[in-house]
């Protein structure tokens, strides 16, 4: 399941000039941009009928990647996260006083994820960083699942489609509470 250079030069160079772009993870299509960019997460927002005050997913290649974004819990804590990525477990961080409130909404903490998904792994890595990540669908409908639901199931197309399969996963990623081990989403 590899995506090629060009391609990922390509989407590069969208998320680059503020684009939005959809590509496969763990379980669904995936709606990313750059997290920096206020504007592109704005028009992601739009685009799914997401409310901001929600907040938003990140997702890296590496943990290094997501580190600006959020403040390390202590070493026992930050181990039992490390033991779980690459992989489909997305954990709750207290998020870094810089950042943005577009991408934490209205809570003190940020979803971050180091992704396991080939495609979504050499897109980050494409990138440089970290992706905002959250399902390619509009609020409340199912997720795509497929390049093709993609297209039908957003308000408008995104700059960019990246071809390929999903994972195996059944269902969205599992978010636990990075502080507590709990569960929020299973």
């Amino acid at each position: 399941m590899s995506t090629s250079f060009a391609r990922l030069r390509r989407a590069r160079a969208v998320l680059a000039a503020g684009g939005v772009i959809a590509y496969p993870t763990e379980a669904v299509y995936g709606l990313g941009c750059n997290p920096d960019d206020a504007e592109a997460v704005r028009r992601l927002l739009a685009l799914k009928r997401r409310d901001v005050r929600k907040g938003l997913i990140l997702i890296a290649a590496q943990w290094a990647a997501l580190r600006p974004y959020v403040v390390p819990l202590d070493a026992a804590r930050m181990a039992t996260i490390a033991a779980t990525w690459p992989g489909p477990y997305t954990w709750l961080l207290p998020a870094h006083p810089r950042t943005p409130r577009w991408l934490t909404g209205e809570h003190e903490t940020l979803a971050v994820r180091v992704t396991a998904h080939p495609v979504a792994a050499a897109l980050c890595d494409a990138w440089g960083g970290a992706l905002v990540s959250t399902s390619a669908n509009q609020a409340g409908r199912p997720p795509a699942r497929t390049a093709l639901q993609v297209r039908r199931r957003l308000a408008a197309p995104p700059d960019l489609l990246l071809p390929g399969a999903c994972g195996g996963a059944a269902r969205p990623t599992v978010i636990r509470d990075g502080r507590t081990g709990r569960a929020v989403r299973l």
